[in-house]
C-alpha cells in the first residue's frame, strides 16, 4: 500500500512555464506542498483544472481555470480524465490518499477511491493555513 497526496492548484502562478511545483505560489500551495513532504508519502501530485493529475517535475505553462466556476458535466469529465492518469500511477482500492483539496476537486473522484483523508476538510481559507501552519510545527 502507497501513500498518494493530492493537492489541489492555486490562482496564484508563475507569469512563465515552470515544473509544476514551482508555478503555484500562494502560500496555501506552499504550505500544502510542505506538509505532504513531511508525511513521506510515495508520490505527490498537483490536481490541475486545466491539465488534470500533474508530476511536480512536469513542466507546465502558466493558465487561468479553476473548476469552480464549471459546470457539473465539465467537472465530470475533468474527473474522469483525472482517474484515467491516477489509475496509471496508483492503486485506487488499495493505496491510500491524502486530498489537500476543495470540494470542487475531489467530489468525483472520492466515490472512486476507498482509502483516503481529507485533513482539511471544512476549514475556511484561513483556518486552512493555521492548521497547516501547526501540523509543521
Amino acid at each position: 500500500m502507497k501513500t498518494i497526496v493530492l493537492i489541489s492548484c492555486v490562482k496564484r502562478k508563475l507569469p512563465y512555464r515552470a515544473k509544476a511545483k514551482d508555478l503555484y505560489t500562494s502560500t496555501l500551495f506552499r504550505s500544502c506542498l510542505q506538509y505532504a513532504r513531511r508525511l513521506n508519502a510515495d508520490a505527490i501530485f498537483i490536481l490541475s483544472a486545466k491539465y488534470g493529475l500533474v508530476d511536480l517535475e512536469e513542466e507546465i505553462d502558466t493558465y487561468n481555470l479553476t473548476l469552480n466556476g464549471m459546470g457539473e458535466v465539465q467537472k465530470k469529465a475533468w474527473a474522469s480524465r483525472v482517474l484515467l492518469s491516477l489509475q496509471q500511477k496508483a492503486d485506487l482500492q488499495n493505496d491510500r490518499f491524502i486530498i489537500l483539496a476543495g470540494d470542487n476537486y475531489r467530489k468525483y473522484l472520492l466515490p472512486h477511491i476507498r482509502s483516503y483523508e481529507i485533513p482539511l476538510e471544512g476549514l475556511s481559507f484561513g483556518q486552512q493555513l493555521g492548521e497547516l501552519k501547526r501540523r509543521l510545527a
